[in-house]
């Protein structure tokens, strides 16, 4: 019974304590310590929130404290807004009295939005700190974000509320279509190196109509978004060679999330879609990454060119092409869900001094997939009237980057000349005899490193220790590689002339 009596004591004692809601704790003394000094949100575009950000605070006294106030220097008129160990404050601006026990830390989370004319005119930094109490104890960190102005190209809202629609593939998408004639934009049918270009929805280019993209020009795509050239229109890129890693005069295609945590994350866009009966596209110098499908060209009106360019990290391919005509040189692919080049459905494809890599994670994609059928089409087969590969490495992560999807229905033409493949499967199958089938095959270098710089960064630059190192066929040689270079007889395979890489 005793016993019974002890237990029912130490019970209430405990739920009593359990349920203290308040602490002894002292004044802040003005010597907390941060994971920070300065908080860096990366940079933003104007009007769109920015991604969060983590600040954690330290109390490494032996007493628990209590800071009277934790605020923005520009309080409630602060552009940035932040919670506090989950506490949201007064407009996630203003702090007061925030408890830290001994030996223990906080989280605090920080976001920001805002407008260009917030800035800093002289570099478009927007500016504030987070203030620690006040007086002789006050405490700072300060916090800096690059505001970007930018032409923001998005559906207009119909009277019902409803977005605008563009239709592809037979479904209404939110989307719009590119004006000459905007009362805001003025020609948004012309992309100029001034401003970065921001696109919600698809961008539609209108029949008979051509999206030209200047040197420079920035284009930058919001989540489900793309670009979509129809019937009788024309895609039309004139960047030109660049002589820094900022890629000052390419073309950039990319998602509208500039944190470096979004770098190279695939998918963040949808496509630049080039629909069957649209015309006359050329397409020099871009940088397409982090899209879902790259190029999705589907146009067999007339050939299309592609030179020097470099598409990386798509969901699903870099370029699929669906019974297309395609000249290409000077192209570098790397890192598709599905395949880095797939040409299906049959098509016309020569492909001179090009870097076809895959270095997805997972076994199943391709670096090259050519076919000469389609699923679901009616036909489902289309001659494939050539696939020509010249001076080209073909390469990747997988055990066989290179794959035939033959249907007898239809005609497969396809040659290799001088290429470095991977195909390290040994096979009786007749399609992949690399050494004895001359008709398709000619000078193949076999499942040997072409030793790239950094294919993690996606530079696929090479030096003299490639395999692919003055390995090509003069006959077929593109004067310049990727970068402007000129190429050395015999020529490397690949897009890139062999340099000595930095020490």
């Amino acid at each position: 019974m005793r016993q019974n009596f002890i237990l029912f004591i130490f019970g209430i004692i405990l739920a009593f304590s359990s349920c203290r809601t308040d602490f002894d704790t002292v004044a802040s003394s003005g010597d907390l310590k941060f994971s920070k000094d300065t908080v860096y949100l990366d940079t933003v575009f104007k009007n769109i929130g920015s991604s969060t950000y983590q600040l954690k605070v330290y109390n490494q006294s032996k007493n628990d404290i209590s800071i009277p106030i934790v605020q923005f220097k520009k309080g409630l008129n602060s552009k940035y807004r932040m919670t506090v160990d989950g506490m949201t404050g007064n407009n996630g601006k203003i702090f007061q009295n925030v408890t830290l026990l001994a030996k223990d830390s906080l989280y605090i989370f920080i976001e920001t939005t805002a407008d260009i004319t917030d800035a800093n005119p002289d570099d478009f930094l927007y500016t504030d700190e987070i203030q620690f109490d006040s007086g002789a104890n006050l405490q700072e960190v300060a916090l800096v974000t690059l505001i970007q102005d930018a032409v923001f190209l998005y559906p207009n809202q119909n009277p019902d509320g409803t977005k605008e629609k563009i239709k592809i593939d037979g479904k209404d998408v939110d989307g719009f279509y590119l004006s000459e004639n905007d009362p805001v934009n003025g020609n948004e049918l012309l992309f100029t190196n001034k401003k970065p270009y921001v696109i919600y929805g698809y961008a539609g280019v209108p029949e008979n109509k051509t999206a030209t993209f200047e040197a420079g020009a920035r284009v930058y795509f919001h989540a489900n978004s793309g670009l979509y050239v129809g019937k009788n229109a024309s895609l039309e890129i004139n960047g030109t060679t660049s002589t820094t890693d900022k890629l000052e005069k390419e073309v950039v295609f990319e998602g509208d999330r500039l944190e470096s945590l979004y770098s190279d994350i695939p998918g963040q866009w949808k496509s630049v879609i080039l629909e069957k009966g649209s015309a006359n596209h050329s397409i020099n110098h871009l940088t397409l990454k982090n899209g879902t499908i790259g190029l999705d060209i589907r146009s067999a009106q007339n050939p299309i060119e592609i030179k020097n360019t470099q598409i990386y990290n798509c969901a699903e391919y870099g370029i699929l092409a669906q019974n297309a005509q395609i000249t290409g040189e000077n192209i570098v692919v790397n890192y598709a869900g599905l395949a880095s080049l797939s040409c299906v459905y049959g098509g016309n494809y020569s492909f001179t001094h090009c870097t076809f890599n895959n270095s997805w994670s997972s076994n199943s994609p391709f670096a090259v997939n050519l076919s000469n059928s389609l699923a679901g089409a009616t036909p489902d087969t289309n001659p494939l009237t050539q696939a020509t590969f010249n001076n080209c490495i073909i390469y990747g992560s997988a055990t066989n980057e290179f794959n035939l999807n033959k249907n007898t229905k239809a005609p497969f033409v396809y040659k290799l000349n001088n290429c470095l493949l991977k195909f390290s499967s040994s096979t009786n199958n007749p399609d992949y005899q690399f050494k004895t089938d001359t008709e398709h095959y000619t000078n193949i270098i076999l499942n040997e490193n072409p030793k790239f710089y950094n294919v993690a960064q996606n530079k696929f630059n090479i030096d003299k220790t490639s395999a692919a190192f003055a390995k090509g066929n003069q006959a077929y040689i593109i004067p310049t590689d990727i970068l402007g270079i000129t190429r050395t007889s015999p020529p490397d395979l690949g897009a890139y002339q062999s340099q000595d890489f930095p020490k």
